[in-house]
C-alpha cells in the first residue's frame, strides 16, 4: 500500500498518481553499468591468468567483486530514487511525497491553489517530463522536479479545481 492510499481522507478519491521520470535513473544506470562491465571483464581477465600468485588473484578477485556489487548498487539505488516519489491529485487535494529514508511531504487542498505551472526543456517535451510548480494562496511556489506527465498531472489539478468552485 503506498503512502498517499494510506493517508487519503474520508471521501477522498485518487484521479491522477504519477512520479519521477525514468531519466532520474540515467546516472544511476550508467554507472553501475559501466561498473559491473568492468567488473566482469576484470573476472574473465583474472580466469584466463595462470601466472598470476594466489594473493594477487585474491585481491583482484576483490576488487571485481567490489565493482559488481558497487554497480548493481548504484543501479538499484537509481530504481529506488524513482519510485520513492509519489505525486497524485485526489478530488480534495495535491500530494507530493518523496525520500525513503529521509521523507518529504507536501499537501495542498485543491481549493487553496492559485496557480499551477510546468516548465519543459526540448528533451523534456520530447520523453515527457518536467517541472510542476505549485502555488498556493500566499504560499510560496514549490517546484517538484523530473516528473512524468506534467501536463497531464497539470490537467488534472485544473479539473479538480474547477469542480471544487
Amino acid at each position: 500500500m503506498s503512502y498517499v492510499e494510506r493517508h487519503l481522507i474520508a471521501g477522498e478519491e485518487v484521479m491522477f498518481q504519477t512520479r519521477h521520470h525514468w531519466v532520474v535513473m540515467l546516472g544511476a544506470l550508467t554507472l553501475g553499468t559501466v561498473l559491473d562491465l568492468l567488473g566482469a571483464l576484470g573476472l574473465v581477465y583474472i580466469l584466463q591468468q595462470r601466472g598470476m600468485s594466489m594473493t594477487g588473484r585474491y585481491v583482484a578477485l576483490g576488487a571485481a567483486a567490489l565493482a559488481l556489487a558497487s554497480g548493481s548498487l548504484l543501479a538499484l539505488a537509481g530504481v529506488m530514487r524513482r519510485n520513492a516519489t509519489e505525486m497524485v491529485v485526489t478530488n480534495k487535494r495535491v500530494i507530493v511525497k518523496t525520500g525513503i529514508l529521509t521523507r518529504r511531504t507536501f499537501e495542498m487542498l485543491v481549493s487553496r491553489i492559485e496557480s499551477i505551472g510546468v516548465e519543459e526543456t526540448a528533451l523534456g517535451r520530447i520523453l515527457g517530463y518536467g517541472t510542476v510548480i505549485l502555488r498556493g494562496v500566499g504560499g510560496t511556489p514549490e517546484e517538484f522536479d523530473l516528473i512524468a506527465n506534467p501536463l497531464a498531472f497539470r490537467s488534472h489539478v485544473q479539473d479538480q479545481i474547477e469542480k471544487n468552485r
